[in-house]
């Protein structure tokens, strides 16, 4: 949202830059959700802003794969954010044309989110591994996803998916790898980790700090 008297102080207009195929992802958190959903794609728009929140027709807009382990680093820092600053004279040059590009959102597909808060980023390790993977990976670095062990609160960061079965939230295995912890369907395989008050460090060693053993239960 940019205040009317703002964009239209300069004599050729506004334009603003989100991080997502608008009028997909309107919001605070656009690089977040879409991994924390299951996207398969996103990308960047420019676009001439108006009074609503990310609204407005594109000017430019740019797509990419979103990979099946993107965390928000690799999302932004190695996808959109090079390819928005590699637009930005392409941007210039169409912005001062006599007619510049207009791209028409289609408001049907409009969604709009919420920022993304540490509330949305407990780990419920009852829910299905892709989906918990994806919160994981959509909360990496920031906000963080957490869980709990013995009541005190644990950072998850790095991760993988990987095949098993067992009750969920039970600690099957511990390795130099990292920590096992069974989801419905599937296990999460915990590598960096942060014990509150702590700096990051990986998840076998806060293992043998915590005392942690194979069939110890967390989000208790």
């Amino acid at each position: 949202f940019v205040p009317e008297a703002a964009s239209e102080t300069p004599r050729l207009g506004s334009i603003c830059f989100h991080p997502s195929l608008l009028p997909l992802h309107r919001g605070p958190s656009a690089v977040n959700w879409p991994i924390i959903m299951g996207a398969t794609r996103s990308g960047f728009s420019w676009f001439y802003p108006s009074d609503g929140l990310d609204e407005g027709d594109s000017l430019l807009q740019w797509e990419c794969d979103l990979g099946p382990d993107d965390t928000v680093i690799d999302l932004y820092f190695k996808k959109i954010y090079p390819a928005a600053v590699d637009s930005v004279l392409e941007v210039c040059d169409l912005f001062r044309t006599e007619n510049p590009p207009h791209i028409v959102p289609d408001e049907a597909q409009a969604t709009y989110e919420r920022r993304c808060t540490k509330k949305h980023a407990h780990v419920d390790w009852n829910k299905p591994v892709g989906q918990v993977y994806n919160l994981i990976r959509g909360t990496n670095p920031a906000p963080g996803a957490w869980t709990t062990h013995q009541g005190a609160e644990l950072s998850v960061f790095d991760s993988a998916r990987v095949a098993g079965d067992g009750v969920s939230g039970r600690v099957v295995d511990i390795s130099d790898d990292g920590v096992a912890v069974q989801c419905v369907g599937g296990r999460i395989l915990l590598k960096r980790v942060r014990p509150a008050g702590e700096a990051k460090m990986p998840a076998n060693e806060w293992a043998v700090s915590a005392g942690l053993s194979v069939g110890d239960t967390l989000g208790t």
